[in-house]
């Protein structure tokens, strides 16, 4: 069929191959190869493309390689949670103002989600600050001036 009868080829949206190709990762049954990828996309994409999205996804530290022989398998870094969480830090890492940005997260908050972060940062503050999961206070940042706030420390009753 030539070009005028089938039209432009269809693009897909942005994002939506390195979801395709983590999906992928994520039911392999371990570390796995490009081709094997390929094979499971369907093998409609070159060979370079599938390794050019596997680079990038390495380079966002959401897939890892291990040489084997003179190839590499690749493994996702984590589940869908763990990724969304690393894409919503490098958010708040390339923004000046991270007491701003966190204050509009929370404040568009539906009333359960505010109530899940939360219970979860009271879990975690019992949690050491070496293991990752809640940073030590920066001392040259001061505390923010605004409503009272809860022993999460979060803001009290935003007047919904």
């Amino acid at each position: 069929m030539d070009e005028e009868r089938r039209g432009p080829a269809r693009r897909r949206a942005q994002g939506q191959l390195e979801a395709q190709v983590l999906a992928a990762l994520r039911a392999a049954p371990g570390p796995v190869t490009a081709g094997w990828v390929r094979e499971r996309l369907g093998a409609t994409l070159a060979y370079t493309t599938v390794i050019t999205i596997l680079t990038r996804l390495q380079g966002k530290h959401a897939v890892t390689r291990e040489r084997v022989g003179r190839s590499f398998t690749w493994t996702a870094a984590s589940d869908e949670a763990g990724l969304a969480a690393h894409r919503m830090r490098r958010v708040l890492d390339g923004e000046s103002d991270r007491e701003a940005v966190l204050a509009s997260f929370v404040s568009g908050l539906t009333d359960q989600d505010e109530r899940l972060l939360r219970a979860l940062l009271r879990r975690t503050e019992d949690v050491p600050a070496e293991h990752g999961t809640v940073p030590a206070p920066s001392p040259e940042v001061p505390p923010a001036a605004g409503p009272p706030e809860s022993p999460a420390g979060l803001p009290e009753g935003r007047g919904r």
